[in-house]
């Protein structure tokens, strides 16, 4: 197996949370969906899967609780990946 180096900026964002700009500009104009962490607490109780939030409302919700984000959030370019996949991540690299 070949080993890439791969250099890349790591945010931890439970830690160091995006600001609503930064937010904005991860999501684009992809679907929210992709980015909402199914696993949260906050996800169930709002009952995300039945009724997805706006992508403002949530921006919103994202902002108040880091946890929403689904992580990693892995962009290169243009193309995004959320979550971890390793197939995604080898070819996305």
């Amino acid at each position: 197996m070949l080993s890439k180096k791969v250099e890349f900026d790591e945010r931890e964002y439970g830690k160091n949370p995006f600001s609503e700009k930064e937010l904005r500009a991860i999501i684009g104009d992809s679907p929210i969906e992709q980015f909402l962490n199914t696993r949260t607490a906050l996800y169930r109780e709002k009952g995300m899967k039945q009724k997805p939030p706006s992508k403002n409302e949530a921006i919103n919700l994202m902002l108040k609780d880091a946890n929403l984000l689904k992580r990693p959030v892995i962009i290169k370019g243009k193309k995004k990946l959320t979550g971890f996949n390793e197939a995604e991540v080898k070819e996305l690299l």
